[in-house]
């Protein structure tokens, strides 16, 4: 199949996962031994980052085109706390404030490289290489055809408390926690929280120059900068104000932090 050339729409997005599928002789969305359900997405480009235009962005959001020339699938939502539980054996939210208890809450109080061994262990169980999306799958993942500020569309905040828990209807209603993972509406793709509930860790290093150096050209499959101090997190959380949820929004902080009960992930899984 062709690959898929962003803005599309829902029904474009569907028909792709569903031909990649069937090319693949797999499913959109498979569900592995632990419970997680996974959804194929398939190649494609795109512009990341946002246009000069956009409403809050800031100047590390450089836009450039980038091109993802392979199918992967990522989780369909974040990393829950059974879902962690089943793997590590260990509970690293339990008696913190600000986090509710329960198989379907995201996992939280998590550090980059806790979240890397979780990948690694996972990937032992199963056979199969389970690893954090690069900042560029995550984007692409989260957008699912939509190049606006957020997967559905422009600066909407209404329509923005349909997709994600952000500020406006956790945290100032004294809901101070992230909540179960898909509650709200998916995006194209069938990706639930892209936007708010937990921050989510990619693998890249974070480099606010690295945009622009990429500016002007297309890039295949980047994988960010080859050093650096903090890795890069994507999507908000329930704490976030609404600029902090947009898809193209690029925050960060130390790899070894494991104290932010706002900070969660979600994975890849690599096909073979």
């Amino acid at each position: 199949p062709d690959l898929l050339i962003a803005p599309f729409g829902k029904q474009a997005a569907n028909a792709r996962q569903a031909a990649w599928a069937k090319h693949l002789q797999t499913d959109v969305t498979i569900t592995n031994s632990i419970g997680m359900k996974m959804t194929l997405i398939p190649p494609g480009e795109f512009m990341m980052g946002s246009p000069e235009s956009e409403k809050d962005r800031y100047d590390d959001e450089q836009q450039h085109r980038v091109q993802i020339s392979k199918p992967y699938y990522v989780g369909t939502t974040e990393v829950t706390q059974d879902q962690w539980e089943r793997v590590m054996g260990t509970t690293p939210w339990k008696g913190k404030d600000y986090v509710k208890v329960g198989a379907d809450y995201p996992t939280s109080i998590v550090s980059w490289d806790d979240a890397r061994e979780y990948c690694r262990k996972l990937s032992e169980k199963e056979g199969r290489t389970y690893r954090l999306p690069t900042e560029a799958e995550w984007e692409y993942a989260c957008r699912s055809g939509n190049l606006n500020s957020y997967c559905f569309g422009s600066h909407n905040t209404t329509t923005l408390q349909e997709y994600a828990w952000f500020d406006e209807n956790a945290d100032a209603i004294g809901d101070e926690y992230a909540h179960r993972v898909a509650q709200k509406r998916a995006n194209f793709f069938g990706l639930y929280d892209m936007h708010g509930n937990v921050y989510e860790w990619c693998s890249d290093w974070y480099d606010e120059n690295y945009y622009g150096s990429l500016a002007g050209k297309l890039t295949v499959d980047p994988e960010g900068p080859a050093s650096g101090s903090s890795r890069v997190l994507r999507g908000g959380s329930w704490r976030s104000d609404p600029q902090y949820a947009r898809s193209a929004l690029r925050n960060r902080h130390t790899p070894t932090d494991r104290f932010n009960r706002g900070i969660g992930f979600r994975i890849v899984c690599e096909l073979d």
